[in-house]
């Protein structure tokens, strides 16, 4: 048995379509390290991940591998456990999403929690772009959903895209995952089994995205 033995079970002859994949992940936190530790185990090494942000004691309540490394670099630590990804250690903000050019990667994955960022994405790279809403402040992964961003709703951060999005003008649908959940505080607190599971369901969708396209 190999290490793919299994996924490759599932998925048969796509399996090549995961390893031909070409990924951009951005934001490696709560949400993105699920997500990137379930993309690197189904088989898919084409990765770049951008964070600029450092481990710190409060992370390791949710975050992959933080436990390890306080106080380093996300991207540079986790390179030490998947030595194939690419890192690009950048703030992302809306400047840097105008600037950045995504023509090579067959999805944008958008674990981030800038605003202004994920307004700057959308309008950039609809087309192929997988954005998470707000996993923290909830306490049950069974409401989460995946919809066009139009059909989301109960996320108040998804309201606020949603309404500055109408005012830029657009009118585009592209994947988000978002919970119907009401929050359970109005403080920041974050519950490992909704944030890992938005990242778990980033990462299924992601590959449910790479099956549809065409061998080459």
């Amino acid at each position: 048995m190999s290490k793919y033995s299994r996924i490759k079970l599932l998925l048969q002859e796509d399996f090549k379509k995961l390893e031909d994949a070409n990924i951009i992940l951005l934001g490696v936190g709560g949400v993105g390290s699920f997500c990137l530790d379930c993309l690197y185990r189904s088989g898919i090494k084409n990765i770049t991940i951008v964070d600029f942000d450092s481990y710190d004691a409060s992370n390791q309540n949710r975050q992959m591998w933080s436990e390890l490394h306080e106080n380093k670099t996300k991207v540079i630590a986790l390179k030490e456990h998947y030595p194939q990804l690419q890192i690009i250690n950048k703030r992302i903000d809306e400047e840097w999403v105008r600037a950045f050019d995504f023509e090579p990667y067959d999805l944008v994955l958008d674990a981030i929690d800038d605003r202004n960022a994920k307004l700057a994405l959308a309008q950039k790279c609809y087309k192929k772009l997988i954005s998470s809403f707000g996993s923290a402040k909830r306490l049950d992964p069974t409401k989460i959903l995946v919809d066009d961003i139009w059909k989301s709703y109960g996320d108040k951060f998804g309201s606020k895209i949603r309404y500055e999005l109408k005012k830029r003008g657009f009118k585009k649908k592209y994947k988000v995952i978002f919970s119907s959940e009401e929050v359970v505080t109005r403080e920041k607190g974050s519950f490992m089994g909704v944030t890992a599971a938005f990242g778990l369901t980033m990462c299924a969708e992601a590959i449910k995205e790479i099956r549809k396209k065409s061998s080459v």
